[in-house]
């Protein structure tokens, strides 16, 4: 995916006058230009400009399509197994809040062809917007699902409190549409592609953003862990539950990470003091998001290995006429 082979010419001019080198001239040219597929940048006090790959540029659409089709793939056997009553997965704990994990994985794998590069004459402005609106807020959501099964688990989806699992639903999709707005706002086409415009004043949206998704990514399973370490330390209980489902941090742990070390620098918090650390910054951004990408694959997997151990742990200590009586499809009519 991608490559650096062609030469880019800068979009800022290099001439006599040094204001163009200035640290309040310290900007980058983030957007896709049809001639190019490379990403100019300037640093202070540089003799040239710096030139950095995309990886994911046109080349990348097979990569951008094959994860989609099989995250859709995988999402839709998930949820077909889940509201069939195959394998006894309604058996499995919080099983309705699994199959949304399964639909925002589907979601999340639906709207992958509209944010690809090589897509150039296919978005609209309202597309683009509405691309990544759905693009992180099925993350978004997906994360506080899991953070709520930790918290929660055997209390979703059994009838122990009333309402749970349907307020809970609302209020995290809720919540998740409400987070993706910042990056919603900040969607640009002006360039043939859908991408995030790092001009016209929209700092504070990307900055907004970039906080949203450090503590949705990184803080949120860091604090499950710490309180879960806590609560076994004071002997309070187990704390939340970590299990399989967890490995779907993995897949979005480097993005927010990333997203956030490159807000700092964009802000000038973080000054980058050679071009090789600019490029650095720049491919860690790329492989993250390809690896975003990668759990929309990944992520019903996990669902369905998740219900496999747990029913298999509870088949055997049911009777069996709580056995049999499991597997007919709940979902359809009874005959008269």
């Amino acid at each position: 995916m991608g490559n650096c082979l062609r030469p880019v010419e800068s979009s800022f001019s290099l001439d006599k006058n040094r204001s163009h080198l200035s640290p309040e001239n310290y900007a980058w040219n983030y957007s896709y230009d049809e001639d190019s597929t490379n990403e100019d940048y300037h640093i202070p006090d540089s003799a040239a400009p710096c030139h950095s790959c995309n990886l994911l540029d046109d080349s990348s659409l097979p990569f951008f399509i094959l994860a989609s089709v099989l995250g859709i793939l995988a999402s839709g056997a998930v949820l077909y197994a889940l509201f069939r009553s195959l394998f006894h997965w309604q058996l499995c704990p919080s099983w309705p809040i699994l199959a949304q994990l399964a639909v925002g994985s589907t979601l999340f794998s639906i709207v992958v062809p509209i944010l690809a590069p090589g897509l150039n004459n296919t978005h609209s402005t309202t597309l683009c917007s509405l691309g990544y609106e759905v693009w992180y807020s099925s993350a978004f959501a997906q994360a506080l699902l899991i953070g709520c099964h930790a918290c929660l688990g055997p209390k979703l989806g059994t009838g122990q409190i009333r309402g749970l699992t349907l307020g809970l639903t609302v209020g995290v999709w809720g919540v998740a549409l409400l987070l993706g707005l910042p990056v919603t706002l900040a969607t640009d086409t002006s360039y043939g592609l859908c991408t995030l415009a790092y001009s016209r004043g929209l700092g504070a949206l990307h900055s907004t953003h970039a906080a949203v998704c450090f503590c949705i990514f990184i803080l949120l399973p860091l604090g499950l862990l710490g309180a879960k370490g806590l609560k076994k330390a004071l002997d309070r209980g187990p704390g939340p539950c970590i299990n399989v489902l967890w490995v779907w941090f993995l897949f979005w742990w480097p993005h927010g990470m990333v997203l956030g070390f490159d807000s700092l620098v964009r802000a000038k918090v973080l000054l980058l003091p050679t071009c090789l650390a600019q490029q650095i910054l720049d491919l860690m951004l790329h492989l993250a998001e390809a690896l975003a990408i990668l759990h929309c694959v990944v992520s019903p997997l996990l669902v369905a290995l998740f219900c496999h151990q747990a029913t298999h742990a509870s088949l055997p200590s049911l009777p069996l006429p709580a056995r049999r009586s499991s597997h007919p499809d709940t979902f359809e009519g009874k005959s008269s």
